[in-house]
């Protein structure tokens, strides 16, 4: 990859998106500039029913941007098409010091994995995925050969990722 780019990746509700929000608010009081994505497994809208840019999509059309004086964004429909892969959405970004990616559990980028002991499948992941470098569970993690975080030891964890990835020496 291009980008410098590091995953959180995990089973349903094992606490990839906290850990993101929280990874974010770190790194960036550290002073990175930090931009994310996140892989959603089902259908989504950001936009809302009667929106001109709702509207606009509707008609067809294949991206539609809503630009303020406080953000913008941009929406793509697909339209029939493959879902993109990380590379192409990493090369629409604009520049920053680091990319987290929540999700995108087939991609191969190096990622830490989230384990919660509720969570409803424990399988760990790394077990089939090598570009799974450290783990963060709300349990001890036993046997577990890669590093192991505790879940909300996020200034750890921050810390391996800015090694990880070159941020930092």
């Amino acid at each position: 990859m291009n980008r410098r780019a590091f995953g959180i990746t995990g089973w349903k509700n094992s606490g990839k998106t906290t850990l993101t929000e929280k990874l974010v608010t770190e790194l960036v009081r550290r002073g990175w500039k930090v931009s994310t994505v996140k892989h959603a497994h089902h259908d989504f809208d950001i936009d809302k029913p009667g929106a001109d840019s709702f509207r606009h999509r509707q008609a067809g059309a294949t991206e539609v941007a809503i630009v303020s004086g406080n953000r913008w964004a941009l929406m793509h429909e697909l339209r029939g098409e493959d879902e993109p892969k990380l590379e192409a959405i990493l090369s629409r970004l604009a520049p920053c010091d680091l990319v987290l990616v929540e999700g995108y559990k087939r991609e191969a980028h190096r990622k830490i994995e989230t384990r919660r002991l509720d969570a409803k499948d424990r399988t760990p992941l790394s077990a089939t995925d090598p570009n799974i470098v450290a783990v963060a569970a709300d349990f001890a993690a036993e046997r577990e050969p890669l590093p192991v975080f505790d879940l909300n030891d996020v200034e750890s964890i921050a810390d391996f990722i800015e090694r990880a990835t070159g941020l930092v020496a």
